[in-house]
Formats: C-alpha cells, structure tokens, sequence
C-alpha cells in the first residue's frame, strides 16, 4: 500500500478491494452461491442455445435475428464478467480483488450494459421500419447498415464505459478498501472514495440518464408509429404476429430500462447499497437468463428452430 505525500500529511493508497458482497453466516452464503450458480448456468445455456439456432438455421438469418443474437452475446458476456467471481467470492474468506482485477472488471461491465441499450434502441428502430416501411426494409436494413448500428452500439458503450471508468478510477481510494458490493460498481465505489465526487455522480447521473431518456424517446416514438400502423391494419392474425414480436421487445425493454433507472439515473442511488445489490442481482443475472425465454416463448420462428434443432439431435 504506497503512500504519497502532499504537504503535512500523507495519503495511503490501496492496492487491493475487499468486495464485502452479502452478509451472512456459512449458510446463508451457501445458499446464496446455489442461486447464483443456478442463475448462471441458465443464463449460459439459454443465451449460448439463442446464438446456436440463430446461427445454424437459414430461416433466421435476417435483420431482426442478426440484431437479437447480439443481445444474447452480450448477456452472455457481461453476466460472466460478475458471476464467476461472485461465486467465487461466497467461500473466500478475504474476498479480494486487486485493482487492475476491479478496473477491468468495471470497464467491460460497464461497456457491455451500456452496449445492450444501444442495441435494444437499435432492435425498436429495426421493427419501426419492418412494420412502418416493409418495402424499404430490405435496402435500409441491408447487411452493411446492420452492421454499422451494432458496431455503434459498441462505441457508445465503449465511449460511455472509458469515460465512467477514467473518471473512477482517476479518484484516490484512501479511506477504505472495503467495496460493500458484490462487483465493482460505481456507486460503491464512490462511497469509499477520498475527497469530493460531485463530479463524478454528475457524470453517472449525467450520461446514464441521458442515454436512458434518449433510448426511451426512440423506443417510444418507433413504437407509437408502430401501433398506429398496426391499429389500420384489417388483418387480425397480422396484428396478433407483430404484437406477439413487438411484446417480447418491450418486456425486455422496460425490465432492462427500469432497473438500469433504478440504480444509476437517480440520485437516491448513491445511498442505497443494500437495496442496490438486489437491484444488481436483478439486472446482472435475472434479465440476462430472462431474456432468451422472453424472446423464444413468443416467436414462433425461434420455437420451430429449437424443435428441428431438438430432433436433429435427438435422431443421431
């Protein structure tokens, strides 16, 4: 632990986090490692099975799957970047994560949860030009367009992401190493920063509720031309397929936006680290395993291709 002199006294700098997690005895944290390994493993299967069928099966290689097997990746991902050290955290007795180890573990979080909101932006602006547009939908929603929405989506949440955490990690963690969180976050982390960090909840609440307030505004205005196309259309089964697409977005929508307001775009945030841990455990486990049953349950499409999948495997 270095120390650095300024003036008459010295400040001491930790090296490494101690990440406190839940409390409770033995058996409550084995009960708690049951959940979390549970959550996971089903995370891992449910997103990686989306990506296998949307890959394998010709019938879904078009726009609205390219841009639905990404989501999957980076559930996938940003819920291994937190779990597995999570569980590995619930029998250790030091719990410590050293500062590179916490650095990196905040800046891929924080790219890949910022990237899932640009690209469920991107999923409502693909369905407002399906359903608005159908006959300008091949040449707008073309291959190389498609690709430079989702590659947009990862700059914004790479921008957001080296931002928050150059900002964070600028600030001297001098009076505790002790992060009363399960994985490194920034409210935690700003807890037990040294000196002021107005600045730095200005820009979590500044950026995280810009982006969340511009997302909202796209989903909402795409999805208000939506239903009023859909309300002129004479065909009933045509309405019930686009409502049965269109729910299975905004059900992931409003569950990922809630709890992301939640957390980072209010200021009550800051304070509220026990109720934050659940709200994490919830955004960072729950809808990334929820998100593969939400899409699959109401798209006849991924449903067919799960059972040809099953029965191809099953007659080998």
């Amino acid at each position: 632990m270095p120390s650095h002199s300024n003036g008459n006294f010295s400040k001491l700098y930790f090296q490494d986090f101690v990440l406190e997690g839940f409390a409770g005895g033995l058996r409550t944290q084995a009960l708690l490692f049951a959940v979390f390994l549970a959550l996971y493993m089903v995370t891992v299967l449910g997103n990686l099975l989306m990506i296998i069928v949307i890959t394998l099966n010709a019938r879904l290689h078009s726009p609205m799957y390219f841009f639905l097997k990404n989501p999957s990746f980076v559930d996938l991902c940003y819920s291994s970047v937190i779990t597995p050290n999570a569980l590995a955290n619930f029998f250790s007795s030091s719990k410590v994560i050293t500062f590179a180890g916490c650095t990196t573990q905040f800046f891929f979080f924080s790219l890949l949860a910022t990237t899932e909101g640009f690209l469920l932006g991107v999923m409502s602006y693909d369905r407002f030009v399906a359903i608005c547009s159908p006959l300008r939908y091949p040449s707008t929603m073309c291959q190389s367009a498609c690709t430079r929405l989702v590659l947009g989506a990862y700059c914004g949440g790479c921008f957001n992401s080296v931002v928050q955490t150059s900002f964070t990690f600028h600030l001297p963690f001098c009076s505790s190493n002790r992060i009363n969180h399960f994985f490194c976050d920034v409210p935690p982390l700003l807890q037990i920063a040294w000196g002021n960090t107005a600045i730095n909840e200005l820009l979590l609440f500044g950026i995280c509720g810009l982006i969340i307030v511009a997302l909202t505004i796209v989903i909402l205005i795409s999805y208000g031309y939506i239903i009023v196309t859909i309300l002129r259309m004479r065909s009933g089964t045509g309405r019930r397929k686009i409502f049965s697409t269109c729910g299975s977005h905004m059900t992931a929508v409003t569950l990922f936006f809630g709890t992301l307001f939640v957390m980072y775009a209010q200021p009550g945030a800051i304070e509220s680290m026990e109720q934050g841990k659940v709200i994490s455990v919830f955004y960072t486990l729950v809808i990334p395993m929820l998100n593969p049953l939400i899409y699959s349950l109401r798209n006849k499409d991924v449903k067919e291709a799960l059972r040809r999948l099953g029965q191809k495997h099953s007659a080998m």
